[in-house]
C-alpha cells in the first residue's frame, strides 16, 4: 500500500504573502453588508429601584420588587449595573 507524504512550500514573504493578503482583502470586500437603513432607536430606560449587589441575598430583593411590579401591570425587570455594582428593576420606555 502506497503512502503519500504531504510536503508543504513555505510562502515567499515577499510576494505570496501580499497576494493572499491582496485576495483577501478583495473577498472581505466582497462579502461585507452594507447597512441600506439606519438602525432602529434604543428604548429608554427608567429604573425603578436599586438594590446593592453585595447585600446578603444577592439579587432576590430585586427579583422580588420586580415581580411585584409585575403583577401591577409594569413590565419591569432586573439588570445589573456593573459601575455601581447594584442590581436595577428598569422599565423600557419606547421613545
Amino acid at each position: 500500500m502506497a503512502t503519500a507524504e504531504l510536503t508543504s512550500t513555505p510562502l515567499r514573504a515577499d510576494r505570496q504573502a501580499s497576494q493572499l493578503d491582496a485576495l483577501d482583502a478583495a473577498a472581505h470586500a466582497a462579502a461585507s453588508h452594507v447597512r441600506t437603513t439606519p438602525p432602529a432607536p434604543k428604548p429608554s430606560r427608567t429604573v425603578l429601584e436599586r438594590f446593592p449587589a453585595g447585600g446578603p441575598r444577592g439579587q432576590w430583593p430585586a427579583e422580588g420588587y420586580a415581580a411585584e411590579q409585575r403583577r401591577n401591570g409594569v413590565p419591569a425587570r432586573v439588570v445589573m449595573d456593573l459601575a455601581t455594582d447594584s442590581f436595577l428593576v428598569i422599565v423600557e420606555v419606547a421613545s
